[in-house]
């Protein structure tokens, strides 16, 4: 094993790990990327499913990505390009009405006066509300949170300007919480409670609350009734990277087109990246992280790990046993990585023919936002019902998107692109069941489901890419089938993310560090963990 020659080994080419290693680089260190895959990108990224057909492959939509990390790494000038949806929801309902939203005002108050009068009036308001919540939040998204916790010391030895630093934070949240004025036992409850309860006190028509409330529960094992989804659903309106607050958009060329851009970005500064490059342990030397060692034998030193692989594959699969304080390690073991999700990626030979707004020659509104196929908030309570029970859900919740509706650059002309993102499809099974059993007929399921409302669809299917969660596990090492790399439930937010006590991107191992959505502030394409712990390291080193 030869002497370091870089500064810091980074595990894992996903978008956080890409935005850590443009950042670091950018001060002068020297970056080496490692990638098992043969592209970069992680679970960001565009996929053939067929000849001529490209998807997005797991994540869909760009919405959270922080304005800083597109300006820092000049994004734009590497061919990073949204491509914004008007209207941006449809719901279809099984009596023939529907529901179309977006960032048109007028548009919205006339949909929704369709069912409500009364929620029609109250939609601008609830907007508006979480729009002031959201602005007092997402300053604290970009550092470490503050850690009110009152651990012991047995837990964490901080040094005098650590606890100044936290000091300073702790400040900052007070302030964000101030900010928030009349309205703050509101945001306490959106922060930390259940969403139905919220869109049941502010709606009365269950097609609103349904559209809405999907933004609660996406990539979660979770009803829409539990504490918690109240923060998830603020969680899915932060960004603005769609084009307004809360509006998701599509990148031309499909997610992959994201991390292509921090990728050259990152090149462009000097970061080596290596494809094909599978780390299977990270080395220890004299009590602290010293390098990796490759799944084909290759040792390799640097003087930092930064890890952005799930906490359970750094600490639990890459890490040899006995590395860590008893105690922290129980605690990584208690990291809930429930999931229900699952992505069935479409190519097909005409866009949906709706019942409820006709038309497959030409795209039309319904064509271009996320289409919902969750017509009741007890149909979304139902559709939990059997996941909570291991079984694939009989009326599943499908988001649909058509990307080929505005970037033409995705599918042969004349032909479409259709992404599915399903809830609930249950990482654990009931006993006896197997998604490798399980996998077609579920996919026959969700195509059926959007049959009811398209009764073209189902024959227009040319090709598929259908992705269980046990898939997405073993393709992306996403643990439990997770896209949040974890749980986005209360106990595992803010300083209890990844575990109590080390949000700051540090580990209990010197050297080793962690800039995945495991670390504070979650999932979501946002770009903040690893710009978060970039800055951490370049302040401790």
């Amino acid at each position: 094993m030869v002497d370091a020659v870089h500064d810091v080994i980074l595990i894992g080419a996903g978008h956080n790990g890409l935005v850590c290693a443009a950042t670091l680089a950018a001060a002068g260190k020297k970056v080496l990327v490692l990638e098992r895959s043969a592209v970069v990108g992680g679970a960001c990224i565009t996929d053939e499913i067929a000849p001529g057909y490209r998807a997005s492959t797991a994540s869909y939509l760009i919405s959270l990505l922080l304005p800083e990390v597109v300006q820092e790494l000049e994004l734009a000038r590497h061919g990073y390009q949204v491509l914004a949806r008007n209207p941006s929801s449809f719901t279809p309902l099984p009596d023939g009405r529907s529901l179309l939203m977006g960032p048109d005002e007028a548009l919205n108050h006339r949909e929704i006066t369709k069912f409500s009068a009364r929620d029609a009036a109250a939609y601008p308001r609830y907007e508006a509300w979480l729009t002031r919540i959201a602005e007092c939040i997402e300053p604290l998204l970009s550092e470490p949170p503050a850690d009110l916790l009152p651990l012991p010391a047995s837990w964490r030895t901080r040094s005098l300007f650590a606890r100044l630093r936290e000091l300073r934070r702790s400040r900052r949240l007070y302030q964000a919480l101030r900010a928030m004025g009349d309205e703050l036992p509101q945001a306490i409850e959106l922060l930390t409670g259940a969403a139905r309860p919220i869109l049941d006190r502010w709606f009365e028509s269950d097609v609103l609350k349904a559209t809405l409330a999907t933004d609660a529960v996406i990539g979660a094992q979770q009803p829409i009734s539990a504490p918690g989804t109240g923060y998830v659903l603020l969680h899915h309106v932060m960004g603005t990277a769609g084009g307004a607050r809360g509006v998701w958009g599509y990148v031309e060329g499909g997610m992959g087109a994201v991390t292509q851009a921090m990728a050259a970005a990152a090149r462009e500064r000097g970061v080596e990246i290596r494809c094909n490059a599978e780390v299977a342990e990270i080395l220890v030397e004299g009590g602290q992280a010293r390098g990796v060692r490759l799944a084909d034998g290759e040792l390799i030193r640097a003087k930092t790990v930064v890890s952005n692989a799930t906490p359970e594959m750094t600490f639990r699969k890459l890490l040899p046993a006995g590395r860590l304080p008893p105690l922290f390690d129980e605690a990584v073991a208690r990291i809930d990585y429930a999931s229900a999700s699952m992505k069935i990626n479409l190519a097909v030979s005409e866009l949906p023919d709706f019942t409820a707004l006709p038309g497959k020659d030409m795209v039309g509104p319904q064509h271009r936002g996320t289409i919902h196929i969750s017509p009741t908030m007890e149909y979304l309570e139902a559709a939990y019902d059997d996941a909570r029970r291991g079984l694939p859900s009989a009326e599943p919740i499908l988001e649909l998107t058509i990307p080929t509706s505005v970037d033409s650059t995705l599918a042969p002309p004349g032909q479409h692109i259709v992404q599915m993102f399903v809830q609930y499809a249950p990482y654990k099974l009931a006993e006896g069941l197997t998604w490798e059993a399980l996998r077609e007929p579920f996919a026959d399921r969700c195509i059926a489901a959007v049959n009811a409302y398209a009764p073209n669809f189902a024959a227009s299917v040319l090709h598929r890419q259908v992705l269980t969660p046990l898939d997405l596990e073993r393709r992306f090492a996403l643990t439990g089938g997770n896209i949040f790399h974890g749980s986005m439930a209360l106990h595992q937010l803010f300083s209890m993310r990844p575990v109590p006590g080390w949000a700051d991107y540090r580990t209990p191992l010197p050297g080793l560090w962690l800039c995945g959505a495991g670390t504070h502030p979650g999932g979501g394409v946002t770009g903040a963990p690893g710009r978060n712990c970039a800055r951490e390291l370049l302040r401790a080193m």
